[in-house]
């Protein structure tokens, strides 16, 4: 049906439908002189100045502008539509980062504020990604229970691992050898894969987790990681005996965790609204701040240094930590969801935090003494 009608002051209409056909139309009997095509149903369209440009809006974030006489359509403005899941930017590159959400995964440029890449895989929703260090291939984890690689500079399929969980993947990292997957499902199983250069092989299963891995984080020598998730445990792992190391224990579903970057403690966060500060060591706590006064805390990333973390949660706010002083330093407002994941760029440039109503936000990061 036709969802939006703009008048021009030549007397011609130009008509907007639902199926995302924009129409000028002529006269009174409205007889369709030209039409495009754009993406999504039509919201919304507006005319600029004498009517020479209008713009087209539609249900997918898209705003289209179109020249009047040439009546072809040109993207100035595109977003998720649905929850974005995760962001990752790629070691030591801020110019660029990496969105997943439901059917797509998109690549950003940072100073223009513009998509560069959409990677397209239909009805599946992406719940987590990374980027391999040498930059050649994005990984992803998906709710149908595969893990799909993508090539990074033109999103072409690299491979996919079928039934890598039976309960969807939910957490993905590579140890930065690029020679190693670890992935985390539904069902609570952390995988370890050999990557090769044609070959993928399951090479071991962790099994302690009862429910969803929600975040995993590995150390820099690729030898411990540390597994999140919902049944209420943090667990650091050797990925070398593979074993299990410590068991973190507390009254919340695990969210988010991040070893800090001297990799002797580590920081969680969930349901609980509280951040846990732990010894890696002996998994004894250290010590505790309360994170937000409402709502579940979803995600967090500490800088490089160790100086000061960032997290977000369903309180809709962006908080900036002294990580020794367990203290906020700066806040957020923007965001009208729940922050989902939110990242610091290399160099301490911006910080990017997405949220459950498919907003991308790009923040200054605040000039600290």
């Amino acid at each position: 049906g036709v969802t939006a009608l703009l008048l021009l002051k030549t007397g011609d209409t130009v008509v907007g439908t639902g199926g995302g056909i924009v129409a000028l139309c002529k006269g009174s009997n409205y007889r369709v002189m030209k039409k495009i095509q754009v993406q999504g149903a039509v919201t919304s369209l507006t005319s600029r100045g004498q009517g020479h440009q209008f713009f087209i809006g539609t249900n997918n974030c898209q705003i289209y502008r179109v020249n009047y006489t040439a009546f072809k359509e040109e993207l100035i403005a595109a977003c998720h539509h649905e929850a974005v899941h995760d962001i990752v930017f790629p070691v030591g590159i801020s110019d660029l980062f990496v969105t997943c959400s439901r059917n797509d995964i998109r690549v950003w440029y940072t100073p223009e504020h513009r998509e560069l890449l959409r990677i397209i895989v239909p009805n599946v929703t992406c719940h987590a990604i990374d980027i391999m260090r040498d930059g050649k291939s994005i990984i992803s984890a998906w709710n149908d229970g595969k893990i799909r690689a993508f090539v990074g500079d033109t999103g072409r399929p690299l491979y996919v691992i079928d039934h890598a969980h039976s309960l969807g993947v939910t957490a993905i990292a590579a140890t930065s050898d690029c020679k190693r997957i670890i992935s985390g499902g539904g069902e609570g199983q952390v995988r370890i894969w050999e990557i090769g250069e044609k070959t993928q092989k399951l090479g071991e299963i962790l099994k302690e987790h009862v429910s969803a891995v929600s975040c995993i984080k590995i150390t820099k020598n690729d030898r411990e990681c540390v597994t999140a998730s919902l049944d209420r445990t943090c667990i650091i792992w050797d990925i070398v005996r593979f074993t299990r190391k410590q068991m973190i224990l507390a009254n919340t579903l695990f969210k988010c965790v991040c070893y800090h970057p001297e990799e002797h403690q580590i920081i969680t966060s969930g349901t609980d609204r509280k951040i846990g500060y732990w010894e890696v060591f002996d998994g004894s706590a250290v010590r505790e701040v309360e994170g937000s006064a409402s709502g579940s805390i979803n995600g967090m990333d500490i800088t490089a240094d160790g100086a000061f973390f960032v997290t977000g949660g369903d309180d809709h706010l962006v908080k900036l930590w002294d990580y020794n002083q367990g203290t906020v330093t700066h806040v957020g407002v923007g965001h009208s969801g729940s922050v989902t994941r939110l990242k610091i760029c290399p160099g301490n440039k911006y910080i990017v935090s997405v949220s459950a109503d498919g907003a991308v936000l790009l923040w200054t990061y605040p000039a600290l003494q």
